[in-house]
């Protein structure tokens, strides 16, 4: 048996055809969903990239102990298990984050591993001369300091590498991608595991995608969108249509592999699953991007798609309520791997088989921001009660974050506290956390997304939040969620 997983990065659903969209360009995602079953209620846990790769390999929650970082010493890695029982792993990915100190024992879980360079201000080329930048409607912005990142100088040298299509990261990805398949293919016992960085932003592609999308703009140079929308109407259906060409290049990796699928009949032995990480806002709720707003829809509500040769179902939809932390248990079920008593999720294969309800409700969220949960028609987003979003702490024996140490101040104050119980035995380090983006002052927010699935009027129904809440305190605790997350949150009279 085989195994392929694809995962793209903020790949919002609703720019997909198979959920609705009809007017951007990707025949290779309707394709797809011809050839597998596509679950409409699939669900972001642990925010945003890093988080969702630890969910991929431990099967479950960990947004509400710790922020970005490395895989545990404790945590269970479904592709280190497929190898230790025999089943061979490979990891293509584009996701520069991998090679950070906040992601720096992802890969080497793998039997083997493949990087491509120059996503997103990747440290990649060097060049002392600053490179030229043309007039842009906005610089992205450090929260704290205002100043400009260094990864925009760095994205720009990396640009002058990747000016024809078959010189961008994710054909090259995607490259290595099918030499892997065709070398393998009349192998048995592999994953394999394909990464992009895309559509993530900058939304930089070639002329030849963005000509699928022909509209009048004259305006500066605009790829890059950050936080608040304060652009004009122009400028914002620009970003989106170049969004759009990027996500029309997704679509093209895609096809390849689905030919691979066909031209070898894979289909016969090959499990696929194709996912994001979490989705992207373009303007709706009146924010780009993500972290600085509340997990809505257009982000925590994310597209999947799976093929299991068991059954061979193809062209249905599925209305199960699933999620990331479904990744690992999914994958080892289905090469005969016994799944460890710390995961959370569960096994796709009966709600492929028969859209079979695996769970009545599923937490996501960010590190101190919102704790959400749906029952797959109400979201509902628990803010913090304090002003202060305190108490907050990072519970870890990994002290890293995304590109860079836990600093000495952070670490003046640790202190070594009793085991969790999914950490093996072991203790952790309890270190202060700050959440720099006040999503929290927004305040409790509850959506029917059966009669506004736009999410744009918040409703007020004291029966429902209470029900809401019995299951939001129900999902932590079985997290085995830190004390101080019920207080932050104003719960501590349910614990």
């Amino acid at each position: 048996m085989k195994a392929i997983f694809i995962l793209f990065d903020s790949l919002n659903r609703r720019y997909l055809p198979p959920y609705g969209n009809d007017w951007v360009k990707a025949p290779n995602f309707s394709r797809l969903a011809e050839r597998t079953v596509t679950f409409t209620r699939s669900y972001v846990g642990s925010m945003p990239c890093m988080p969702t790769r630890r969910e991929l390999h431990t099967g479950r929650y960990n947004f509400l102990h710790r922020s970005w970082g490395p895989l545990e010493p404790f945590d269970d890695s479904m592709p280190e298990i497929l190898k230790k029982n025999g089943v061979y792993t490979h990891l293509i990915s584009d996701h520069y984050h991998y090679w950070e100190d906040g992601g720096a024992t992802y890969h080497p879980r793998y039997n083997t591993w493949e990087i491509v360079r120059g996503q997103e201000g990747d440290a990649w080329k060097g060049q002392v001369e600053d490179p030229d930048i043309p007039e842009v409607v906005m610089v992205p912005k450090l929260p704290l300091t205002g100043e400009e990142p260094p990864l925009w100088r760095q994205d720009w040298v990396n640009r002058e590498y990747m000016q024809r299509v078959e010189d961008q990261p994710q054909t090259v990805t995607f490259d290595l991608a099918v030499e892997f398949i065709e070398k393998n293919k009349d192998t048995d016992n592999w994953f394999l595991q394909v990464e992009t960085f895309d559509p993530h932003e900058p939304f930089y592609t070639q002329q030849e995608y963005k000509d699928l999308y022909p509209h009048d703009y004259d305006g500066p140079h605009f790829d890059w969108p950050r936080h608040k929308v304060e652009q004009t109407q122009e400028e914002i259906e620009h970003v989106r249509f170049e969004y759009a060409s990027l996500v029309s290049m997704c679509d093209d990796s895609l096809g390849r592999i689905l030919d691979l699928m066909d031209q070898h009949d894979l289909w016969e032995d090959t499990m696929l699953i194709v996912g994001t990480d979490h989705g992207f806002l373009l303007g709706e709720h009146g924010h780009w991007a993500k972290l600085h707003m509340p997990w809505y829809n257009e982000l925590a509500h994310t597209p999947l798609f799976c093929w299991d040769p068991r059954m061979k179902i193809q062209a249905e939809r599925r209305q199960a309520l699933v999620q990331a932390i479904d990744w690992a248990p999914t994958l080892l079920e289905y090469f005969g791997v016994d799944i460890p008593a710390d995961m959370q999720g569960h096994p796709l294969r009966e709600c492929v088989a028969n859209d079979h309800q695996i769970r009545e409700g599923g937490l996501f969220g960010h590190h101190g921001g919102h704790v959400n949960v749906t029952d797959g028609r109400y979201v509902y987003m628990r803010a913090s009660v304090n002003p202060d979003n305190q108490p907050l702490h990072n519970y870890t024996l990994m002290t890293t974050h995304m590109r860079g140490f836990f600093s000495a101040k952070e670490l003046s104050t640790a202190e070594l506290v009793a085991p969790f119980s999914f950490t093996k035995g072991c203790p952790v380090l309890k270190t202060q956390a700050q959440m720099l983006f006040k999503v929290f002052s927004e305040g409790h927010l509850l959506f029917d997304l059966e009669k506004d699935p736009a999410q744009e009027k918040p409703i007020q129904d004291p029966e429902v939040e209470a029900r809401m809440i019995d299951l939001l305190v129900k999902l932590m605790r079985e997290n085995d969620a830190p004390q101080e997350q019920f207080v932050r949150l104003g719960l501590e009279n349910y614990v």
